[in-house]
């Protein structure tokens, strides 16, 4: 079985890092890789969205909000009462859960290309929708909806922040521009996207290898919530995309982004809203654990599970 080429990129970013070689990718560098693969996955639902009724995609992207809802509230308990933690980290942690990995997506896209499985392309749609109610139910159950909650900057964190901003605005012009209009830029966004992606995931390798002392450190109860819980997630995902009718491609996407967890819009607001809450402890989950996990042995278990959905479900 051929290995792709952008995991290979990982493994070498993974173990530099746990050998500890001097490698880095420069800062603005790995700035810059971050907002053209979020511009060109954006660009990208654009397009496709300008070929769509938005009305017709409505019911899915009610589903696919009630989904980000959901997810959180599912992994609190089990954090909190399982796995003994605060009331802070436990909330942050669900939250990460809840939410989205943008670098995940581009690895399953990625990988259904090079299976040639099609999927809707107005998936990023859908990564956009998940950014947000994960953020504000884990500032709820952490804090609950008290007068001393301060809304208005939350909602800056939440709607402003880069990803989200980046995200939407690559939707935004590529709606706007459409298939024709997006023919200038393509060779940067679309043509190099994959290269891109290459460095990006070099550069999360060697960020995921530092992660390893705090996994020591907080036990074998996180390592295994950050396997199990995606494979849960991923169920809930893909049983989600069988009834809103998505192709398998669409089904294998949803089932990865259930399955993922975020680990740049989330931390951001949870360090501004719950700043009580441990960050090494989501990171080390999300970043540590499963993000390496859904882009080694994930994604193609999630495309397994899609197609047991399709065989059964006829």
């Amino acid at each position: 079985m051929t290995i792709d080429p952008i995991v290979l990129f990982f493994l070498l970013g993974l173990t530099a890092g746990l050998l500890r070689s001097d490698l880095r990718l420069p800062a603005a560098i790995y700035d810059f890789l971050t907002v053209v693969l979020l511009l060109g996955i954006g660009l990208k639902g654009g397009v496709e969205l300008s070929r769509q009724s938005l009305g017709m995609l409505a019911p899915q992207m009610v589903a696919v909000v009630l989904m980000g809802v959901a997810l959180p509230l599912l992994a609190y308990p089990v954090l909190r009462h399982a796995g003994r933690l605060k009331r802070p980290d436990a909330a942050s942690i669900a939250a990460h859960y809840g939410s989205v990995s943008v670098g995940t997506y581009a690895v399953v896209a990625a990988y259904l290309a090079s299976q040639r499985v099609a999927f809707e392309a107005y998936m990023p749609l859908f990564v956009v929708l998940l950014e947000v109610p994960a953020i504000l139910v884990g500032v709820m159950l952490a804090r609950g909806m008290t007068r001393s909650t301060q809304w208005a900057p939350l909602a800056h964190e939440v709607f402003l922040g880069k990803g989200v901003v980046l995200l939407t605005g690559g939707l935004i012009i590529g709606w706007i521009a459409g298939v024709d209009g997006v023919q200038s830029i393509s060779g940067l966004f679309f043509d190099l996207f994959k290269g891109v992606l290459a460095l990006f995931l070099l550069e999360m390798g060697l960020i995921v290898a530092s992660q390893v002392a705090d996994l020591r450190r907080y036990g074998l109860f996180l390592v295994g919530f950050a396997i199990v819980f995606p494979l849960f997630a991923a169920v809930i995902g893909a049983g989600l995309g069988w009834m809103l009718d998505l192709s398998l491609g669409g089904t294998v996407v949803l089932a990865t982004l259930a399955a993922s967890a975020s680990y740049i819009a989330v931390p951001a607001a949870m360090r501004m809203t719950v700043p009580e809450a441990n960050p090494a402890l989501s990171l080390a989950a999300s970043l540590g654990v499963t993000f390496p996990f859904n882009i080694l042995v994930g994604i193609p278990l999630y495309h397994a599970l899609a197609r047991y959905f399709y065989r059964v479900g006829g």
